[in-house]
Order: structure tokens, then sequence, then C-alpha cells
């Protein structure tokens, strides 16, 4: 057992911005002499004079030999891991590397169709070619959950060749499909099972919790420590166990992704939250499940609210758990869409939620979230219920299905292949029958309904129009106004 009270990565940047000493080294600004008054006044000087480079004592984020690989080992320990890599460029290099350590060009990996788009990233920049699986659907709430073990299954059998198999554990809605089984079925074919894990870093600490994926058979996961812990925004961990995993092949993967100039601040960030939550873990999870219980309680109370829970039976394997420090409620009870509540929110309580949809608001609740936060927002729906409600809205039902139905059977191109090809600028209504040069990704549901390689239909057209319509935008497009698109020539 480490000694879990140390933090060696934030000692370390302590005392070397404590040091007197004429710096002749990046960055530019010399330890806040050099910056800007303005930032001065908002941030404060000590952040500045920590902001430092990979001086002798703070070792080297790609060949730890010091203070980073100290803190990266106490962060296995308490994250189950065998071995823990500090990512500085976010969850989404986490989940390239992934891919780039377990598939190359021409191999298959199996992989949900509402994978995040770091994922398409992963495709394009290894080559490989994606097995999509379809999540399991909830037709009344319009909302996709986990794919499921018997799809796993399937599909191995289809392609047992394929190099991997990657899920996401939780959704956005805070939705676990059955890991342990899929963990199960894919080592029955002797391949490693990745996971996007980014918002669940928080399981390990309360029984209450979802179980872990590590803790249910993954070999790999990323976790978004920023997301839900207390890491600054952008600081994630990569999390590997068994023999499945080419460490080295990581390693190598990550070198290619992250910053060769990491920010000591993000990476000292990982190491006290890792140390706030092993020392005090429990307790600071026991308080925010009890804040989302008092939360949850009392907007199911207030009439045309509802909020997500497990289903009873649940889903096959596709819903099987829930973070319950994730709220997703229901406003189209109020004949407000999920757009309209969250601005009425923001505007006139001062309350911002993670993300609206259709029919929806997801709120997160964390470690850094107050009793009054949980009043604040309980008083503003309180009141939207009573002075906002309307009864003539008509929504736009089966959204998913829309969606599914828009998606091409099959790649013309692979990601890679279509991504690096020649292309060209179109205007929207004359792409139709086109292969797609890059990544479309609406909002509401958030996942790419085109990546590049796939071919364009007028449904999928119509299906984008529409999402704009009601009020959701597009990402990933070169032009945000989603009046062109890029096509391969």
């Amino acid at each position: 057992m480490l000694n879990q009270n140390q933090t060696p990565l934030l000692d370390a940047l302590k005392a070397n911005a404590a040091r007197p000493h004429a710096p002749f080294y990046t960055p530019g600004h010399k330890q806040g002499k050099g910056i800007s008054q303005p930032l001065v006044d908002l941030f404060g000087k000590a952040v500045f004079r920590a902001d430092l480079t990979e001086l002798a004592d703070l070792d080297n984020l790609f060949a730890p030999q010091g203070v980073i690989q100290e803190a990266q080992q106490l962060a296995a320990e308490t994250f189950g891991a065998s071995q823990t890599w500090f990512l500085v460029n976010g969850s989404t290099c986490g989940i390239e590397a992934a891919i780039l350590a377990t598939c190359g060009t021409g191999d298959k990996i199996i992989l949900p169709r509402n994978v995040h788009s770091s994922a398409i990233a992963g495709l394009i920049l290894s080559g490989a070619i994606p097995i999509f699986l379809n999540p399991e659907y909830d037709p009344v709430l319009d909302i996709a959950h986990s794919i499921t073990p018997n799809a796993v299954q399937f599909a191995l059998q289809q392609h047992p060749d394929a190099k991997a198999v990657l899920t996401v554990y939780p959704t956005y809605y805070g939705v676990c499909g059955d890991l342990n089984a899929i963990a199960n079925i894919t080592h029955q074919y002797n391949i490693p099972l990745l996971v996007d894990e980014a918002h669940g870093a928080h399981f390990a600490f309360h029984p209450e919790l979802p179980t872990p994926a590590l803790a249910a058979g993954a070999d790999l996961t990323v976790q978004s420590i920023h997301k839900v812990l207390g890491a600054m925004t952008q600081a994630s961990m990569l999390h590997v166990q068994g023999n499945r995993i080419d460490c080295d092949r990581i390693s190598k993967a990550l070198q290619l992704l992250q910053s060769s100039s990491p920010s000591y601040l993000l990476l000292a960030s990982l190491d006290a939250a890792r140390q706030q939550m092993a020392l005090y873990g429990k307790m600071l999870m026991s308080r925010t499940l009890q804040l989302a219980d008092e939360a949850r309680t009392k907007i199911s109370q207030i009439p045309g609210l509802s909020i997500l829970e497990i289903p009873s039976p649940a889903y096959k394997g596709g819903f099987v758990a829930l973070d319950k420090t994730r709220l997703t409620i229901t406003v189209s009870g109020l004949g407000l869409t999920g757009f309209e509540a969250d601005e009425i929110l923001d505007e006139k309580f001062a309350v911002t939620a993670e993300f609206a949809s259709l029919q929806h608001l997801t709120l997160i609740i964390s470690l850094g979230n107050t009793p009054a936060d949980i009043e604040q927002l309980v008083q503003g729906f309180t009141t939207i219920a009573k002075e906002y409600r309307r009864t003539n809205l008509t929504l736009k039902s089966h959204l998913w299905q829309d969606f599914v139905s828009t998606l091409s059977p099959a790649l013309h191109f692979s990601p890679r292949e279509a991504f690096f090809a020649v292309s060209e600028i179109l205007p929207l209504i004359q792409t139709s029958d086109r292969i797609c040069a890059e990544i479309i990704c609406p909002y509401p549901p958030g996942i790419p309904v085109l990546m590049p390689g796939e071919i364009i239909t007028k449904l999928v057209l119509d299906y984008l129009q529409q999402i704009q319509a009601m009020g959701g935008f597009i990402s990933g497009s070169a032009d945000t106004s989603l009046k062109t698109l890029k096509v391969v020539k």
C-alpha cells in the first residue's frame, strides 16, 4: 500500500514555484512577471508562479521517472489500475490513444453508434474500420442507452477478427449497461474491452454508485477527472489492467497526441484530486448523493416534471444501473422543450444545466455542489412549473428512431481514407449521395450522424435541418451554419 496522503507532483511544483532564481526558460511570462495585468487581476499571481515547464525536479510526462511517475502510481492504486497515465489533452486523447494502441489500418473495432466524436477521431488516426452497434432505445423518453451483451456477442460472431470492443459507460445521461457481461464476452475472443468512462471517475468511491469499469472487467478505461471530481478542466486519466493492452503502445500513442509542453497546473490538479478522493472520497460522494437524492425527490414532486430512473424490469443489458448524481429531468410535461426550460433557468434563476435536449434537461451534481445550489435549482423548477407552463407544445417523437433511419448501412471509404481524400465544399442541398469528408455531430442527441466515409442521404439532410429547426446545433462542420458540407471530390 502506498501512502495516499502524499502529493509528490503538487509538492514539487509548489517548491519550484517558491524557489528564488533567475528563469531563462519557457514560458515567456517568467512566473508571472511578464503576464498581462488583467490576467493577474482575474487569477492572482500564485497561479503564474506555478506555471512552469519541465524542470529537472518536475519530471517528464513522456518518460516519467520522478514525481510524475510517483503521482501516477498513487493514482493507479486509488482507481484500481495496474498502470495509469495522466492526460493533459482531456479524455479525447485517451480514447484516441486506446484505439491507436489496439488497432492498425484495416483492423476492425466494435463500438456503439452513440460514441463520442473522439472515437471517430481515433478511427481516422488509426485507419481502423468501425463495426457499429445501435444502443438500446427508450421510445417513451426518446433516449439511447448502452449497447447490450447480446449485440456484442452477435457482432463478435460476425467479426471474430475484430481487434477490440469499445463502449461508453456511463452514457451522458448516467446510464450504465451490463459491462461485466460485455467484458466476459469480449474476453472469450481474447481481445481487450476499452471503455469511455469519461463521466464515471467517481464510481470507485461509493458503493451506491455503479460498478467502476475496471472492477467490471474493462482492460482500459479513460476518465475525465475534471468532469465529476476535483481536477482542472482538461485533466484526465487513462487506466489499464491485465495483459491484453500493450502499455508501450499506449505510451507511444500519447506522445503523438499530447502536448510536448504539458501544463503542470493540470498535472498537479490530477495529483491533488487523487489525494482528495483517496482520503475523503466516500465522505464526499455520500454528501453528493445526499444532495442528488434531495433534488431528485423534490423535483419529481413538481407537477409536470419527471426524472429518469432505472426501468423495471431493466432493459436487456442496455440499462442495468444509473449514476444517481446525474439528473435527467423530462420537462415536456410543462409544455416546454428542454431548450426553452434551459434558457429560462439560466436567464431567470441563474441555474445552468449541463445540457438540454428536446424533452429533457440533464444536470451534473458533484462534490462541488452545495445545499444552496439544490435549493436554487428546486426553486427555479417550482417557479417555472407555476409561471411558464404551456399546453400547446407538440413534440417530434422518436427522435432516436429518426436518427437511426438516417444512418448509412456501410462505409464507402474508411474514415481515414475519406478524411485525407481530396474534398470540396458544396451547398447542403447538393450533397445528397456524396461521400462525407467531415464529422457532423448534432445536439441533440450529441452523436455523430455523419462521419468521413459515409454516404450523405436525403434523410440525413432532412434530419440535420430538423435538429436546427428545433433549436439544436451542429458541431464538427467547417460551416457552423450548415449551409454547406465538405464532401469527397
